[in-house]
């Protein structure tokens, strides 16, 4: 299904990490795809309040902690630069669909990076 949300829809995901080689790209790849199935599941779902919309983002978080092997095997990791990248990312598609005060440290609260 494809984002509706034209906020979202537009947003280069994870693109400072894009232009860093230190980051691989099919692993980058996968993070995209979570982030824009997190949108997909918001749309589908419309969480009704932070407690909702923070069970969509810490699933999605998970999903990200499992990505973590596929770094370290591709000779990078999840480092500061990226943590802030992803967060940041997060916290968009937050604001992105209303959630104005939502908070990002709960919205990836199941972090392992």
């Amino acid at each position: 299904m494809p984002i509706s949300n034209e906020k979202a829809a537009s947003r280069p995901f994870l693109e400072v990490l894009y232009e860093d080689e230190y980051f691989p790209d099919h692993v980058l790849d996968k993070g995209r795809a979570v982030l824009v199935a997190l949108c997909e599941r918001i749309e589908a779902e419309r969480p009704a309040d932070l407690a909702a919309l923070y069970a969509l983002t810490q699933a999605a978080t998970e999903e990200f902690n499992a990505l973590e092997a596929e770094f370290e095997a591709a000779g990078s990791e999840i480092e500061t630069v990226a943590r802030e990248e992803m967060g940041g990312d997060f916290w968009f598609i937050a604001q992105a669909y209303g959630f104005d005060d939502a908070d990002v440290e709960e919205l990836i609260a199941t972090r392992e990076w």
